[in-house]
């Protein structure tokens, strides 16, 4: 098992949404540096959102998807 950055998020509310969408579709995610950004506070490290290499296209496509309608 290979992490890959899927995607990049600047606040916990949207990192926590899109985790959600992806485990329930079965899709296990990760959430990496969470108490790295200093939301509130102009942090500007993002959070970042990992999955298994072998399922970062599924993934992909799930977020796109959810954000096309207005889902994540």
């Amino acid at each position: 098992m290979a992490l890959v950055e899927l995607a990049r998020f600047y606040n916990s509310f949207e990192a926590g949404l899109a985790s959600s969408r992806l485990e329930s579709e079965g899709i296990a995610s990760f959430i990496f540096d969470l108490e790295m950004s200093w939301e509130g506070l102009g942090g500007m490290i993002p959070i970042r959102l990992m999955v298994d290499d072998e399922d970062a296209e599924e993934a992909r496509g799930l977020l796109e998807s959810g954000l096309d309608n207005h889902g994540v």
